[in-house]
């Protein structure tokens, strides 16, 4: 077997809500690259990567470039085994992770196919029926996050991500903290998230103003020792994000004390590959983990519940329904949230497989 053809399609997503976020940054309408890569055999992959230019350094626009320079290294090859092309990739482009993120998992996909299995049975074996879910709540007024909280937690979340920093007022970020954790009332877990847009001043100050509610913090600055630093003085747990993108940034981070728990994202590590040597070193490390993504719909959910589905139970914080904070579904039969958890596809390979008549026409036909 052998790979024959990379057909891309850009596909704009639209959040339901739109999310706010510090230093003025917003999740509203972001195009996602969505990949099939085919073979000589008739069997096709799908990937799909979602990039967003405020919070990685990668875009959209860039996917297809990349791929086309890739296209030597690429096509011709067995896509059986992912790593063994993703190596040939990594020697002939250097870096763009983000890009070779919907080629890794197009891989994957066709691997599972030619296994007959799902992914989560390659990736270490299914540990859960279905996984908890967060829910990420955009930086608005706290009162109506604290409604949002509630309504979440009526469809059965007990995690919830507060978006903060969005006006620059480190008193509005305590308000919004004081009034989910009310809402949601003892014992969900909540966690404010500043992506980087907080000064270590500014995010002390809120961390010390909520040190007795049960609250987490999340990548309040943009370097792993700010980070650090707001955990020592605040006592608070602390989820590293962005700084989390390969195993030397998780092992800086456990060394400096800061990493309670992460957000193990595709298009940071570059794919399933990558991130599941990552899983492997955090369960090693007795880091909790949160499997997910930048942003992006079914197929990258798919891929991430996959690798969600064989992480130990105990070791998996949650895991995120990207799908369902965007339109269109790409695969109206993929999965959904329920009670406030997911399970991932049962199909051979990812599971799943976009409609065609919601991408489109292809943007690019690589062969």
């Amino acid at each position: 077997m052998q790979i024959a053809r990379l057909t891309l399609w850009e596909v704009p997503l639209t959040s339901h809500i739109a999310y706010h976020m510090a230093g003025g940054k917003t999740c509203d309408t972001v195009t996602s690259v969505v990949l099939r890569v085919d073979t000589d055999t008739g069997l096709s992959g799908w990937g799909e990567v979602c990039p967003i230019p405020h919070y990685l350094p990668a875009y959209a626009e860039g996917v297809r470039p990349a791929l086309e320079y890739l296209a030597p290294a690429v096509i011709g090859a067995d896509p059986v085994g992912p790593e063994a092309v993703m190596s040939r990739a990594d020697a002939w482009l250097q870096g763009h992770r983000y890009a070779k993120s919907a080629l890794d998992l197009a891989l994957w996909d066709i691997t599972g196919q030619v296994a007959g299995l799902p992914l989560y049975a390659l990736l270490g074996g299914r540990q859960m029926a279905d996984m908890a879910l967060y829910h990420s709540i955009t930086c608005i007024a706290p009162e109506d996050m604290a409604r949002i909280a509630r309504e979440a937690q009526a469809e059965g979340i007990a995690q919830f991500q507060v978006k903060l920093g969005a006006d620059n007022d480190w008193q509005a970020d305590v308000a919004r903290l004081r009034l989910v954790r009310e809402a949601v009332g003892e014992g969900p877990l909540v966690y404010g998230d500043w992506n980087c847009g907080a000064t270590r001043l500014d995010a002390t100050r809120v961390g010390m103003a909520v040190a007795g509610l049960d609250i987490m913090l999340e990548q309040p600055c943009a370097t792993l020792e700010e980070c650090a630093a707001v955990r020592a003085a605040t006592g608070l747990p602390m989820k590293v994000d962005e700084n989390g993108h390969d195993t030397a940034s998780l092992l800086k981070a456990y060394g400096l004390g800061c990493m309670d728990a992460v957000a193990l994202k595709l298009s940071k590590f570059g794919g399933l590959s990558p991130m599941r040597r990552a899983r492997d070193l955090c369960l090693h490390l007795g880091a909790k983990m949160c499997v997910e993504d930048t942003w992006g719909s079914d197929v990258t959910t798919a891929a991430l519940l996959h690798l969600a589905a064989s992480t130990p139970e105990r070791m998996l914080m949650n895991t995120c329904d990207l799908s369902g904070y965007v339109a269109p579904r790409l695969d109206p039969g993929a999965p959904a949230r329920k009670n406030g958890r997911i399970a991932p596809p049962e199909g051979p390979g990812l599971g799943v497989a976009p409609e065609p008549e919601r991408l489109g026409d292809p943007v690019a036909i690589i062969d």
